[in-house]
């Protein structure tokens, strides 16, 4: 639907340098439709579609003239990069030096206008006094460094997401540009100042957020650059030291936040950001493959995104435990009983020593063993660092023996003695079984054994949790395993390494290649920017649906946040997590080292329609009446639907076709953890790519155009946390609610 008040200033030619923009305040962003104000002119009825092609016909010029733009500057970067390779003919140091700068930024500036093509320009701004601004996923100005498209993450662009009808900081009309390839394919306006508006001025649309939100949204998390609002701006622009703390409900666009977060910290500080790294780190991996188009579709490919199953070197977890272990593995209990572990003796290695030595046995008891092994690892010594201290207190042992037995006379010094014993062969083998290195997966592996479990879970464990914790049946690891795998890699440490000499590169066999000095510097500098398969020095980390991670969890991530500024992400109204509150809170608190905090409240839902929101509220109210519920903004008409029958996998398949045929984007059905397999095996002859199935837990910080929830009283009964569970499957839809069962009992 379109309002006409058309304008001279509508035409979409060269956007005029912008000047960097007042801060705004107060007043939270609702995404006001024109139909919020008055038209501040006069007002002519605009023919359907007629005004809107106009408009489209406008923007379609400015774009081709980006685009032209961006060709020749793609030829100028190409053209640089070459002309670097060409001084280094002239052969003196200073030249190579020049050469590398030339290339190395000619590249990545290529590389940066190669990338950004598909919507490079998403939005413009019609301010008083007839400037107009264009914004984009990057900056480029004209041949005259007049600004053609001013960059999202430029303070000149904060009140394309800041302004709003109380504080429009000088913006008459806000326009979102659609676009497919280098085509305009539509716009959609907010007038946020009616009284200043031009007689002539345009207005497409229903509103730019509302129209933006209710189309499809695609395979990939679509990226919210375009339609963030004021108080999710502010948190995405808040400082960058210290944490930033983000709370909001379903919908209200808090991994956007964090996502875009990311972004504008790397583009305002790349030095720190890009050189230290940022960590994001999601739930699942289903949920990091749904986010990691945004990043690079905002300019950004340098952070690092992993799910709580990933964060640990090698090893992919996606399998979740039953809630009652997960509980167990989960809890702060877990650290004394791992540590009671990694100092035990190792299955199978021998239970005494005996060694000839001059016609003498020596010999050395379980218990002397075993109390020279706790001697060895005192408080603070790793177990894998600590074996050639083990060797040494072994041969003082068998020193003081062999004296004892021999006599002082008899008995040669104590360095003679161990150079004697340490290389024979049945020394060697001995240490090799009594203390080898050891891998956290080899004694995460020692709590299946049951008589080890209950000795390490004494006064730690009820016999509930040791039960629950006791699954032999369990062989592939967990989510839940994960923490724990870094909490004993942390007990066990790493043997020492040898120091070794730099390997030179361009040397083969000791032969130094012929090269030039830029090609050796080059070299150096992807030496220098290659960081460890372990890293955990980030300058920034992003923790995701952080209502969910667990104490051993947040353990885990602060290792990797020593020296980092973070930003925290979550809704306590949709927490999965059933543990200790209060032992959740000291862990995250030591994780964030007590670095000062600002908090964002995000109280809009914009994903789902005010229908589908209205079932999922009612569902968490029943369980937590004081939660804060974010507004919905929209309204479709369709209430959800509810099939309740006898027959869940006969009905299924028929409501996903009924979904699929309803909307142009992407469907969602949500299964209990237990029978996601069984749920996606009715499903298989249906084989859209729009279709994924996923369990209570995988919906987490998800969306879809339509969601089919199967049996959603089984998904509420799954643990003491179900219901919240439940309310987090019945809000990831934008458009379409179904949900089909047996057990009516849910509602």
């Amino acid at each position: 639907m379109g309002r006409e008040l058309s304008t001279s200033a509508a035409t979409g030619g060269d956007a005029r340098g912008a000047a960097p923009s007042q801060g705004s305040t107060g007043g939270d962003a609702r995404g006001a439709a024109p139909s919020q104000g008055s038209t501040g002119g006069d007002a002519r009825a605009a023919t359907p579609g007629q005004g809107a092609a106009e408009e489209i016909a406008a923007e379609q010029r400015h774009l081709d003239v980006v685009y032209a733009r961006l060709e020749v500057l793609k030829k100028e970067a190409a053209a640089v990069e070459a002309a670097g390779h060409r001084i280094a003919r002239v052969g003196n140091y200073g030249a190579l030096v020049e050469r590398d700068a030339m290339v190395y930024h000619a590249a990545r500036r290529r590389r940066l206008l190669d990338s950004e093509h598909e919507g490079l320009v998403f939005g413009r701004l019609d301010l008083r006094g007839g400037e107009i601004r264009y914004i984009g996923r990057l900056g480029l100005r004209d041949e005259h460094a007049g600004a053609l498209v001013i960059d999202w993450r430029a303070p000149a662009a904060a009140p394309f997401y800041r302004a709003t009808p109380v504080e429009p900081m000088r913006v008459i009309r806000r326009r979102i540009i659609q676009s497919s390839g280098e085509r305009v394919t539509g716009v959609e306006d907010d007038l946020l100042d009616p009284a200043a508006a031009p007689p002539d001025l345009r207005v497409i649309g229903d509103g730019a957020l509302v129209a933006t939100l209710a189309r499809a949204t695609g395979t990939g998390m679509r990226d919210i650059v375009a339609t963030i609002q004021k108080e999710q701006d502010e948190a995405i622009r808040s400082p960058a030291l210290g944490v930033t703390w983000v709370r909001g409900g379903p919908g209200t666009g808090k991994t956007a936040v964090a996502l875009h977060r990311a972004a504008y910290l790397l583009y305002s500080d790349r030095q720190r950001f890009a050189g230290g790294g940022v960590l994001v780190i999601g739930p699942s991996a289903v949920f990091v493959n749904y986010i990691s188009r945004v990043l690079p579709s905002l300019g950004e490919d340098e952070a690092t995104l992993r799910s709580l199953g990933s964060l640990v070197v090698n090893v992919e977890a996606t399998r979740h435990d039953p809630p009652e272990v997960a509980a167990v593995k989960g809890s702060l209990r877990m650290v004394p009983l791992l540590r009671r572990a990694a100092r035990d003796a190792v299955p199978g290695s021998p239970d005494e020593l005996r060694l000839l030595y001059r016609g003498t046995l020596l010999r050395l008891s379980t218990r002397e063993l075993r109390q020279l092994r706790h001697t060895v690892l005192a408080p603070g010594v790793k177990r894998n660092a600590a074996r050639a201290k083990a060797a040494g207190y072994l041969l003082d042992a068998l020193w003081r023996q062999a004296v004892s037995i021999l006599g002082e006379a008899a008995t040669p010094a104590r360095e003679q003695f161990a150079g004697d014993v340490a290389e024979r062969r049945e020394f060697t083998t001995f240490m090799r079984t009594w203390w080898p290195r050891l891998r956290p997966a080899d004694v995460l592996g020692w709590l299946a054994d049951p008589a080890r479990l209950n000795r390490y879970r004494r006064g730690l464990l009820e016999d509930r949790e040791y039960s629950a914790l006791l699954r032999p049946g369990d062989t592939d690891l967990s989510v839940q395993d994960v923490p724990l795998l870094d909490e004993l890699d942390e007990l066990l440490g790493s043997p020492p390494v040898p120091r070794r000499r730099p390997v030179e590169p361009f040397t083969v066999d000791g032969v130094r290649e012929v090269t030039t000095y830029a090609d050796r510097m080059a070299a150096r500098r992807r030496v220098a920017v290659q960081r460890p398969a372990d890293y955990r020095e980030y300058a920034h980390i992003v923790v995701d649906e952080a209502q969910d991670v667990t104490p051993m969890q947040w353990r885990m991530i602060g290792r990797r946040g020593e020296y980092a500024s973070w930003t925290v992400v979550g809704d306590p109204a949709q927490s999965a997590w059933s543990g200790d509150p209060e032992e959740t809170r000291r862990a995250r608190d030591e994780a964030l080292r007590g670095r000062r905090r600002r908090e964002y409240l995000l109280t809009t839902n914009y994903r789902n329609s005010a229908e589908i929101f209205e079932l999922a509220a009612s569902v968490v109210r029943r369980v937590q009446p004081d939660a804060q519920l974010p507004v919905p903004v929209r309204h479709t008409g369709v209430p959800p639907r509810d099939v309740l029958t006898g027959d869940v996998a006969a009905a299924v398949p028929q409501e996903v076709r009924r979904l699929l045929a309803d909307v142009e984007g992407t469907v969602g059905v949500v299964s209990t953890q237990d029978t996601r397999d069984e749920v996606a095996g009715w499903l298989a002859g249906i084989p859209d790519p729009r279709l994924q199935v996923v369990n209570s837990l995988e919906a987490k910080g998800m969306e879809y155009d339509a969601v089919l929830v199967v049996e959603p009283a089984a998904i509420a009964g799954e643990s003491a946390a179900g219901a919240r569970t439940l309310y987090v499957a019945l809000s990831r839809a934008t458009q379409r609610l179904t949900t089909v069962g047996s057990d009516p009992s849910w509602r």
